[in-house]
């Protein structure tokens, strides 16, 4: 069934935002599209990922299982709200920093570890809303930062690439349901690559790899990025995203064009990102938003 998320006025009002940071530039868009509309926020830098410059806001750095830091700092400043945005590569359990209170919940965090990053983060969501914390997606307390319907390149997708663009669209539908990754590439209706724990950068540098060895011979300018949430994905956390490098990796594996979700993927600057993509020759293209499934 349909599962509409929350919406974007539950994320407007006053009271300060905590935010979780991860690695790359997505956590500074946020913080700084939060301070825009007037709200202050508070970051939890996470150390050996996060970016030291994020310093410039009210801060500490913390492990990943600082739950009682979350939890108390956040309700000192006087809000609820938190958010968790940025690249973070999956620690062992040993890896993880336990603190008093996460350390209480150990065996249930083991349990939810063993399955996909869904799985994960879902439980994570969970154990922050029986701890009076309210899990906000970004694109919530920063709705600038999502793919808008209707913005595309010049460059449109020719009919082949056009069914490329639904074979993929049909592999991540049919896929969601084993927690898989959320990408794939297609050229002339064949699967070429998924996505799995190796994240896009790396797995458009296999396909680029495969036609320099000649393993995947393929035209000068084939094949599609296809990028999409999972259909019974938690859009608060991990949805997609999108940037600059995706344009640079995507034209060195020799790609033609990259296909996202409409209000579905976080990109730093949407308008940009389709001017960049102009100039590396590619197109893409912001499809409407599949049928979700509740998980």
């Amino acid at each position: 069934m349909n599962s509409p998320g929350p919406s974007l006025q539950n994320a407007s009002g006053s009271a300060p935002v905590a935010i979780i940071c991860g690695g790359g530039a997505f956590p500074a868009a946020v913080a700084d599209a939060v301070t825009k509309r007037g709200r202050e926020v508070y970051l939890f830098l996470l150390r050996g990922f996060a970016d030291p410059a994020l310093e410039r806001y009210p801060h500490e750095w913390v492990k990943l299982g600082s739950l009682s830091k979350f939890v108390g700092m956040t309700q000192k400043r006087g809000g609820n709200e938190i958010v968790v945005i940025g690249s973070v590569v999956r620690p062992r359990l040993s890896q993880v920093g336990f603190d008093w209170k996460s350390a209480l919940l150990l065996p249930r965090i083991a349990k939810i570890y063993l399955g996909g990053d869904d799985t994960l983060l879902s439980g994570i969501a969970k154990i922050f809303a029986e701890n009076g914390l309210t899990l906000r997606g970004p694109h919530e307390v920063a709705p600038e930062i999502l793919m808008p319907a209707g913005l595309a390149t010049n460059i449109e997708p020719s009919a082949q690439e056009r069914e490329d663009i639904e074979v993929g669209q049909n592999l991540l539908r049919a896929i969601g349901a084993f927690d898989v990754g959320q990408a794939v590439v297609v050229a002339g209706r064949r699967v070429v690559a998924i996505e799995g724990a190796e994240g896009t950068a790396t797995m458009l540098a296999r396909v680029a790899e495969m036609r320099r060895n000649g393993r995947l011979r393929l035209r000068e300018r084939e094949g599609v990025l296809v990028k999409l949430p999972k259909p019974s994905q938690d859009r608060r956390i991990d949805l997609p995203a999108i940037g600059s490098d995706t344009i640079m990796q995507a034209k060195d594996a020799g790609l033609a064009g990259i296909a996202v979700e409409a209000q579905g993927s976080l990109v730093l600057d949407p308008q940009r990102f389709i001017e960049e993509a102009e100039a590396a020759g590619l197109f893409v293209t912001a499809l409407p938003a599949a049928p979700r499934t509740s998980a």
